[in-house]
């Protein structure tokens, strides 16, 4: 090579041991972008299956465990037979129903009465009580 030409100049090495904080760059700025964009992405959908959920989710009256006790007007669980108490629910209650019934409607094919009383006995529900999680998401608000 003759020494007219000038050496091509290599563009500088970044310091290896700086922090990645300290060298904001583009391209760490739409990788950054690029994440987040992706998690709203994936957060859409994870809610509107959430919310779908919430509309098929059921809640046993009582619940399996207690399946032969019948629901007093105040949603404590009393003996069968009890008088003034309701028998339960043949079927699980939809979490689409129980929504409605809490927004002042009745339970599919109650009255008034055995629909007031099966909203105080899913009110009572506690954590680890089947039915407890459908009625939580209920009590989620939605977007």
């Amino acid at each position: 090579m003759s020494d007219d030409i000038p050496p091509a100049e290599t563009p500088p090495t970044p310091d290896l041991a700086a922090p990645a904080e300290a060298m904001p760059t583009r391209r760490r700025a739409l990788m950054l972008g690029a994440v987040g964009a992706t998690a709203i992405v994936s957060i859409r959908p994870a809610l509107a299956q959430t919310t779908a959920s919430v509309l098929t989710c059921e809640i046993p009256v009582p619940d399996p465990a207690r399946s032969g006790s019948y629901i007093a007007a105040d949603g404590t669980l009393v003996p069968a037979g009890t008088a003034g108490a309701f028998p339960p629910a043949g079927v699980p209650l939809k979490g689409e129903d129980v929504r409605r019934a809490m927004a002042g409607g009745r339970l599919p094919g109650m009255d008034s009465d055995r629909t007031r009383a099966y909203l105080q006995y899913i009110r009572r529900l506690q954590s680890g009580t089947s039915g407890f999680t459908c009625f939580a998401s209920l009590q989620m608000p939605r977007g």
